[in-house]
């Protein structure tokens, strides 16, 4: 990637490395530096750029094998549930298991849905026609079902299956169960505010180089320990309730996935990606 050179570039060649620091330093200044936002926001559109450019067949496997990952996320939380004792703290442990089924995908390279909100939406802010809008449509289409189809499999092994013991499945089925006591409303806010948080995670992978476990780490939690809703991992329990009774499918589709992906690709793409766009417009 070529990129305009730096105030530091500039100064060393035209006068030679600044006092007091040999022309190594000024080197190793350079590698050290952040990337600047233009580079960061031409990173990300790439990304979405060879995403929206992969077949049909890719799309939807790489999604499956989300969906099937981000499952852990709800048995993580269910492990560490059963084994820790019932106390105020308990909660902010067992958040932490939420980011599991996400550190396996973004690591794993899979397709999430919720990363798709930002990444494939800068290339189409950059060239706005409708060639970019179908392939844009295309992607979210083949990934979002993928996704849900990967965790409705997911549900069902662990519901029809003797994978899990009783005390771990029931365990999952109690943190689900979360989720009936959500509003329609309450469902959109807070996936406006999750889908925000995942497009910055996303924004932020580029430039964390070594730190990527912990960018991960960080803003999935976040999402867990703030209630917050995310399509992908929520319809994991979503399914889940509907296989144990609790909902029926017309009801989880009216009263969870409409309004968690209204609100995901609010905060993923209305918000924060024409943000992400906007702050570097007049310099790409």
């Amino acid at each position: 990637m070529v990129t305009a050179p730096s105030k530091i570039q500039r100064a060393g060649r035209a006068k030679g490395p600044p006092k007091g620091i040999s022309e190594k330093e000024v080197a190793d200044v350079e590698e050290m530096s952040a990337p600047r936002t233009p580079v960061i926001y031409e990173v990300v559109r790439r990304l979405g750029e060879d995403e929206m450019s992969r077949p049909i067949t890719s799309l939807w496997w790489s999604g499956v094998a989300a969906g099937l990952s981000i499952s852990f996320s709800l048995l993580a939380q269910a492990i560490l549930q059963e084994h820790l004792p019932d106390a105020p703290w308990r909660p902010l442990v067992v958040s932490f298991g939420y980011c599991v089924g996400f550190l396996m995908v973004v690591l794993g390279n899979q397709q999430l849905f919720t990363e798709s909100t930002i990444t494939v939406v800068l290339p189409v802010f950059k060239d706005i026609n409708l060639r970019n809008f179908w392939r844009m449509g295309r992607l979210w289409g083949i990934v979002l079902c993928a996704n849900f189809f990967g965790t409705l499999i997911a549900a069902a092994f662990c519901t029809f299956t003797p994978a899990l013991e009783p005390a771990l499945l029931h365990g999952m089925q109690d943190i689900s169960r979360v989720l009936l006591a959500l509003s329609w409303w309450d469902m959109m806010f807070k996936g406006i505010t999750s889908g925000f948080l995942i497009a910055a995670m996303v924004w932020m992978i580029p430039s964390a180089e070594s730190a990527k476990f912990a960018v991960i780490t960080l803003m999935t939690y976040l999402i867990a320990i703030g209630g917050f809703t995310h399509i992908v991992a929520g319809s994991m329990e979503a399914n889940m309730l509907i296989m144990s009774g609790d909902w029926e499918w017309w009801r989880m589709l009216g009263q969870f996935f409409v309004p968690v992906l209204l609100g995901n690709m609010i905060g993923g793409t209305a918000l924060f990606a024409l943000i992400s766009y906007a702050q570097v417009m007049e310099e790409i």
